[in-house]
């Protein structure tokens, strides 16, 4: 009987810049099956963050790159990528992180990014975290939801690859929003990724 290879699987590096629970959501669903890649590296573009933490007790490779270390966005950029290039890695993904990167042409349409609000409104410079779902609670939306899309070199840009929406209810906190977009951002950011790497 001849024996059936399955082909590797297609290697993800995480970029993180906080608590690490994107990067815990997405191995999860590794795991368990449910989406088929490989978490080749993690990197930090800050040295005493959690997400650090979740990556050694996943046993994966992490460093950081901090981004305070370097002068400009280009140099940190490059050494971002550096980095990066050791790991023969299909798709960057941006999970929580929160510093600009110049995007080389190697990499264009193969760095994701996922938004806690639907793009392209509350984006850009400095919104992220609860300042993001603060605002769309001042601003009196009954939708938010989550969006990902390939990264450019402007933050929270790039052309769209989904989105998922939840409802804004009345006496809604940034906090109680925040964790009504996270169960959403669980479900869309493993369902794009997929869709990503099936067409490479």
């Amino acid at each position: 009987m001849k024996q059936q290879f399955s082909p590797p699987a297609k290697r993800l590096a995480i970029l993180i810049s906080g608590s690490g629970t994107t990067l815990e959501n997405l191995a999860d669903y590794i795991a368990q099956g449910k989406l088929s890649a490989a978490i080749a590296c993690v990197i930090s573009s800050r040295p005493d963050v959690y997400g650090l933490v979740r990556a050694q007790k996943l046993g994966l490779p992490h460093e950081v790159v901090a981004r305070r270390s370097f002068t400009d966005t280009a140099a940190f950029s490059d050494a971002v990528f550096t980095a990066i290039g050791k790991h023969q890695v299909d798709l960057v993904i941006m999970a929580g992180f929160l510093s600009l990167l110049r995007i080389p042409p190697t990499f264009e349409n193969r760095v994701l990014n996922i938004h806690p609000a639907l793009l392209p409104k509350y984006g850009g410079r400095g919104m992220h975290g609860l300042k993001v779902h603060q605002a769309v609670i001042d601003a009196g939306e009954t939708t938010s939801g989550c969006t990902v899309h390939y990264a450019d070199n402007q933050y929270d840009h790039g052309p769209i690859l989904l989105q998922r929406t939840c409802p804004v209810l009345p006496g809604d906190t940034a906090e109680l929003l925040a964790h009504r977009v996270f169960e959403q951002e669980c479900i869309a950011y493993p369902e794009a990724i997929a869709h990503c790497l099936a067409r490479r």
